[in-house]
């Protein structure tokens, strides 16, 4: 990929485009019915078009001078996001246990991992205790994966491509035991994180965490129980929501570091341990998530300056693009040989 210092950065309402998805399904809850489907339709079936149809980008554009367009951005996905938890809240409130129930909590966690996931992985590489920082850990929270920054930042940052990272697939791995794997494998890493300083038992945050989430939902159970029979939908929603939420981040640490492997733990990161994608429209939506290596090797810079690296592994298409052949491993491993070293 060629880099030109003469020309100008690209113009950063781009990055607007992630709003989309949530801006729909906010659409879609408030009117309910079948438009509650305009998520899944988007996200699942328009996205991977346009991944396909936008090509990649080709020239290296240099980075804004200011960040502040994108950190504005980055605050405008966490209230896009509550917004739409809001509406959906809202809409489940009102329907009760209904079939649309279950499409709009598919559309809502699908908006919810394109969007606020996204800016909770980016915000918590911020300071913490920063209003950043603790952004993140709400919007984390609000797809009940609130120990996901701790098992990120301290583990899978530093033994990325190693089998001590429980986010790092292995080759023969398809996604559906990964999934088995990954997700309560990162729960536990993240205890044993909070343990080695010290922070045991209940004070350990990732165990408070998880039972102020099995509190609340015990609380809708008990709700249900007594009588409040708006609170089943509530709960069976948020659950829905909240586990397609957490299956698709973890489909995009699948596909981020597949198959490759540093060798040693004593071997550095290099761009070669992270599959990249130029894909415009994952790049733009998805606020540069694609440009893996960069983020892996610089952790601290902040996603508008990240940069591609022409020496990385590159994924056939985005991220949506890979959604549907990634479901069936065998496609998945055919389309994916050849494009790596020992892959």
């Amino acid at each position: 990929m060629e880099e030109d210092e003469t020309l100008v950065p690209e113009p950063w309402p781009l990055h607007l485009l992630g709003l989309i998805s949530p801006s729909l399904v906010i659409a879609g809850n408030l009117l309910g019915g079948v438009y509650t489907l305009l998520g899944v339709i988007f996200i699942w079936v328009i996205s991977p078009i346009l991944d396909l149809v936008m090509g990649k980008s080709k020239i290296t554009r240099p980075p804004r001078e200011s960040g502040t367009p994108f950190i504005t951005l980055l605050w405008m996905h966490g209230v896009v996001h509550f917004v739409m938890m809001g509406s959906f809240f809202f809409f489940a409130y009102s329907e009760g246990i209904t079939v649309w129930l279950i499409t709009a909590s598919l559309s809502t966690g699908l908006a919810a991992a394109a969007s606020a996931i996204v800016t909770a992985h980016e915000l918590g590489h911020q300071r913490p205790k920063s209003p950043g920082w603790r952004l993140a850990r709400l919007l984390l929270f609000s797809i009940n994966y609130p120990h996901f920054t701790t098992e990120h930042n301290h583990n899978h940052h530093r033994n990325v491509a190693t089998d001590d990272d429980p986010a790092s697939a292995r080759a023969e791995e398809g996604i559906w035991s990964f999934w088995l794997r990954t997700i309560p494998g990162q729960f536990l890493s993240s205890v044993r994180i909070h343990n080695k300083k010290g922070r045991t038992g209940f004070s350990n945050p990732s165990w408070k965490g998880l039972a102020i989430q099995i509190s609340i939902f015990a609380l809708l159970t008990s709700m249900y129980l007594l009588g409040y029979k708006q609170a089943a939908p509530i709960a069976i929603g948020w659950l829905i929501l909240s586990a397609i939420s957490i299956l698709t981040l973890e489909y995009v640490n699948y596909i981020r570091h597949w198959g490759l492997r540093r060798g040693d733990s004593d071997r550095k990161f290099q761009a070669e341990h992270a599959w990249n994608t130029e894909s415009r429209w994952s790049r733009w939506s998805l606020l540069e998530l694609t440009r893996h290596s960069d983020h892996h090797l610089r952790a601290s810079v902040p996603f508008w300056k990240l940069r591609p690296h022409p020496d990385a592994p590159t994924l056939p298409a985005g991220y949506y693009a890979c959604w549907w052949p990634c479901l069936v491993p065998p496609l998945w491993r055919r389309i994916m040989a050849g494009r790596a070293p020992n892959v």
